[in-house]
């Protein structure tokens, strides 16, 4: 009887409320850096690997001219439960703000996603996001759908400034 209940809660789904690791950062690899300059603008910047804790710094120059206003760095998720409430970001930077940038398969062109600002301060630290607080970047997109997720990005964005950011750590609860 013992080992049967044991079998059986061992097999059951982990609740959507239960932390998630989406990335460590252990494996760089998937990451990318993108700049408005794939549009037209002039942002400049770069992604570097660090270490202690693992991670991806980004850095660089943000301007808002020619039409631009962001460098980011971004990856492929796969698809998260629909009933996801936060994300947890571990993150240190310059005290800036700063976005985090999800995209769902519903959406085709690169520059629609749900956005939500946070602040990086100079320690590591968790910020956490409500799921609730990202929004569409447009007007009549789709309500955010989490099962469809393809992808999140960092972004430094909307204004002239100076950026530097490090994520270490992505989970979801």
């Amino acid at each position: 009887m013992i080992r049967a209940a044991l079998a059986a809660l061992l097999l059951a789904p982990v609740p959507a409320y239960a932390q998630m690791l989406i990335d460590d950062l252990s494996d760089p690899s998937p990451w990318r850096f993108v700049s408005d300059r794939v549009m037209g603008g002039v942002s400049s910047g770069e992604a570097e690997v660090g270490s202690n804790p693992a991670n991806i710094r980004l850095t660089g120059s943000v301007s808002t001219d020619n039409n631009g206003g962001f460098i980011q760095v971004r990856r492929d998720l796969d698809p998260w439960p629909q009933d996801t409430r936060e994300v947890i970001l571990t993150v240190r930077g310059d005290g800036q703000t700063y976005y985090a940038a999800l995209r769902t398969t519903d959406v085709a062109r690169p520059w629609l996603s749900w956005r939500a600002a946070f602040t990086a301060p100079a320690d590591w630290t968790q910020v956490t996001i409500p799921i609730a607080a990202f929004e569409a970047t447009r007007d009549g997109m789709p309500p955010l759908r989490l099962d469809r997720i393809r992808s999140i990005g960092l972004l430094a964005y909307g204004r002239d400034h100076e950026a530097d950011l490090a994520i270490a750590r992505i989970e979801i609860r």
